[in-house]
């Protein structure tokens, strides 16, 4: 936990309110947050990590893909665009984390991709490695990560070795080293904590569980968009990760999965839909799984919930994601400089509130987590002042900061009305 040091960002003469506008000021990104939606009763979005804004351009972009491609090729967009549209922008996607073309694609839901890959990659472990009949996972990951190895492991008979993780920080090389061995199969992490935003060291646990014989599939929900991540670099075998968040599909927008390239002749994965198949048009009678990245599909495209993707994405190669991982690391070094002086620093001994999240530096995402045993409560009275942050039980706000579309000046407002909040919980309590 750190309940310190503010980093980088002090505040000046004037408080965080002064140092925020220099910030915005100085920020070689901030034309670009009026390239988003800013509308409704909203008067500070500090939930960028849960769900991204909406790009201002996407009313025109969406009416001109109904009339052009929808309306006026009709059918004839599926030969001619639409059946390697997860391809097409899996490859733009699969950039931003480091993988070379042929190994990303956009598909289901981030669940569904979980499922495939994690029975996927365990059951070609069991037919070569019968004795691998282990899954490794952390205690603290995210639910649908740890139902699906729940499932997984129940449907194959195998066995899961929890890792105790922190909640105010997250699973280090060290625990991996020590869970894994002849018995593992796969181990499935989150590269940043969804409650902490600590960002696991991806080449170190990934060279750990390689040395097991495991195979490692990551998490990159909180990282993708935000953080340069460099999957071939580090040999990682499998990723899923949503477009919802930093990358801003919209809610419900469908999740990308990453297969190394060797492996996707060796992995079959369960869910056999005609998408799939070797021949898609081919109709035949009994299901041939294709032998690259084809295989990993199974249904029809969800082409339409791809074009916010598509939009976000041409922003993102426009900026740099380098140039969004700056900005990132400044608005948590102001918001943990914002915290101290609006909440961290008030209130009786014992009754403070606590940054639960890593010190500035290269284990810290993009969002920051600050409990209090009254944060329900008062989380709620922020969002129906316009101001949305996060709540995760059983305690904490989370204070996610979307680099592309917030300004220092809202990450103040918020804070200071978190901190104001807090305090008028306190008097009503007493």
């Amino acid at each position: 936990m750190t309940t310190a040091d503010p980093g980088a960002a002090a505040p000046a003469d004037g408080g965080t309110a002064a140092l925020a506008a220099q910030l915005d000021a100085a920020d070689p990104l901030a034309a670009h947050t009026s390239a988003f939606v800013r509308g409704g009763d909203v008067v500070s979005y500090l939930d960028g990590n849960s769900l991204g804004r909406p790009l201002a351009s996407l009313p025109e972009r969406f009416a001109g893909f109904v009339e052009r491609d929808w309306g006026g090729r009709l059918i004839r967009a599926w030969d001619e665009q639409w059946m390697e549209r997860p391809f097409a922008l899996g490859d733009r996607l699969g950039a931003l984390v480091g993988a070379a073309a042929g190994q990303a694609f956009i598909g289901d839901s981030t669940t569904v991709l979980l499922y495939k890959l994690v029975r996927a990659a365990v059951d070609a472990q069991l037919a070569a490695h019968p004795a691998r009949t282990e899954i490794v996972i952390d205690d603290d990951n995210f639910p649908t990560d740890r139902f699906i190895v729940e499932g997984v492991a129940a449907e194959r008979g195998m066995t899961i070795r929890w890792i105790e993780a922190d909640p105010a920080s997250g699973v280090t090389l060290e625990q991996v080293q020590e869970a894994v061995g002849e018995r593992t199969a796969l181990v499935l992490l989150s590269h940043v904590a969804y409650r902490s935003g600590y960002v696991a060291d991806l080449p170190a646990i990934t060279a750990a569980a390689h040395e097991a014989g495991a195979l490692m599939l990551w998490d990159l929900c909180h990282s993708a968009g935000v953080i340069p991540t460099e999957l071939d670099a580090a040999g990682v075998d499998l990723a899923v990760g949503c477009t919802y968040k930093y990358l801003n599909g919209g809610p419900g927008s469908p999740a990308f999965g990453y297969v190394a390239q060797r492996l996707q002749g060796e992995l079959a994965q369960p869910i056999q839909g005609w998408m799939g198949a070797a021949d898609v048009f081919g109709m035949e009678r009994h299901y041939r799984a294709a032998g690259d990245l084809r295989g990993f599909l199974s249904g029809t495209p969800p082409v339409l919930a791809t074009v916010a993707l598509e939009a976000m994405l041409e922003l993102i190669e426009q900026v740099g994601i380098a140039a969004i991982r700056e900005k990132s690391i400044a608005l948590t070094g102001f918001a943990e400089a914002a915290l101290h002086e609006h909440v961290l620093s008030h209130g009786e001994d014992g009754d403070r509130a606590v940054l639960a999240s890593p010190p500035a530096g290269p284990h810290r995402g993009s969002h920051l987590t600050v409990t209090h045993p009254s944060f329900s409560a008062v989380n709620a009275a922020l969002w129906q002042q316009g101001v949305l942050g996060d709540f995760r039980a059983p305690d904490g706000i989370r204070i996610g900061l979307s680099p592309l579309s917030t300004t220092f000046a809202e990450v103040e407002l918020g804070i200071a009305a978190l901190g104001e909040a807090m305090r008028a919980a306190r008097r009503r309590a007493s």
